[in-house]
């Protein structure tokens, strides 16, 4: 298996610059996602890597090899697109077999009824038989492969497509959302798909999506990108639980984090919504940012604590199992959410006054310039 190596990749379109510097080692073997909003520039550097985008400067290396000239074709990659891009007029068994007939058969060897005369030509054809049914099987599409992708679903047309890049045994897997254009329910379910497709190939997968619970669920590293750079690379529990910038921490996490305007006292304690958290921050500035998960806010009903803060319920969400509290707190601006078990909140309506308490042992310090800062009771 093989690394891929990208350093300090720039990309502009006209004046406008898309990547911005992007250094990153993707890990032989491993399940990398990069996860970010429309227009971040996740797509383009996998087209960059693809081969089916020049960037404006930068190496790309496989392996030992540094692949800038080299084209898409010869860089042993295989693309699985949004869109499927199947061939609508061929079978399956057309579609998955077409790539190694292009790959492995001369000019002579794929003409329809010289082709079989030519030396050598029945063998590979069988072989890339062999080689079609073998993955058929393990993508469970032996029973679809007369039909052709009018007469498929969604989620078999996915198979298909992701058929048609596994036959050429590559070095790599490049996915450019390859679910979105699924339902919520099927999208689910693929998830668990591809993720177990790649533990038995034990191949290199480079996923691209907007979706976080695609990034959570599926990678063992993640990389989050906004305005053409990577802002946190890890894996999705240590994004999830230590984001390394206010972006990163909006943006991971379903609802998202909460953040809410604090400041700082002469001492550096952290005074969030007129009350002293008992936290303290060193930092040149008076305000800060708290950013508090929802999981990490607890709702009471009004005398059950003395120290919380006055929440008024705008909306509730109820997701079956738990429900989310979206409210106001005085002198903030933002919804605050809290999650609670649907059991806690029975009797909890719209427009209840009830009081919340934030876990401010769980809770995340940022500066105005995004970075997070450290509580000094967690500096070493």
């Amino acid at each position: 298996m093989t690394t891929i190596a990208l350093r300090d990749i720039w990309k502009s379109f006209g004046r406008v610059p898309v990547l911005n510097g992007i250094d990153l080692e993707i890990h032989s073997g491993e399940f990398l996602t990069l996860v970010g909003p429309s227009g971040c520039g996740k797509s383009t550097l996998l087209r960059i890597i693809a081969g089916l985008e020049n960037q404006s400067a930068g190496d790309i290396k496989i392996g030992e090899k540094i692949v800038n000239d080299i084209r898409a074709s010869q860089r042993d990659l295989a693309m699985v697109f949004q869109s499927y891009a199947l061939y609508p007029h061929m079978t399956v068994e057309q579609n998955i077999t077409t790539p190694l007939l292009l790959r492995d058969l001369s000019f002579l060897e794929r003409l329809p009824l010289v082709g079989r005369f030519v030396p050598a030509s029945r063998s590979k054809r069988r072989g890339i038989q062999l080689d079609v049914e073998r993955v058929a099987q393990t993508l469970k599409i032996e029973h679809l492969l007369t039909r052709k992708p009018g007469q498929l679903s969604g989620g078999q047309r996915q198979r298909v497509a992701v058929g048609r890049a596994m036959v050429r045994n590559p070095t790599a897997f490049l996915m450019d959302e390859p679910l979105s254009n699924l339902d919520a329910a099927l999208r689910v379910h693929m998830r668990a798909e591809l993720a177990s497709l790649h533990r038995s190939l034990d191949t290199t997968f480079v996923y691209v999506t907007h979706d976080q619970a695609e990034a959570l669920t599926m990678s063992d590293r993640m990389a989050v990108m906004m305005d053409g750079q990577i802002l946190q690379l890890g894996p999705p529990d240590e994004v999830y639980k230590n984001p390394n910038d206010l972006r990163v921490a909006e943006f991971v996490g379903s609802p998202k984090m909460n953040i809410i305007p604090a400041t700082i006292d002469a001492d550096h304690g952290v005074s969030l919504l007129g009350k002293n958290i008992n936290r303290s921050v060193k930092t040149n500035h008076n305000d800060i940012y708290i950013g508090v998960r929802p999981e990490h806010v607890k709702c009471y009903q009004n005398g059950q604590i003395k120290d919380g803060w006055p929440y008024k319920i705008t909306h509730l969400e109820n997701m079956g199992a738990e429900l989310f509290l979206h409210g106001v707190i005085n002198g903030c601006e933002e919804t605050i959410v809290a999650r609670a078990s649907t059991d806690e909140t029975s009797e909890l309506n719209i427009g209840q006054h009830v009081q919340v308490e934030f876990d401010t042992s769980r809770c995340f310090a940022f500066g105005m310039d995004n970075n997070r800062l450290n509580f000094l009771d967690e500096v070493a």
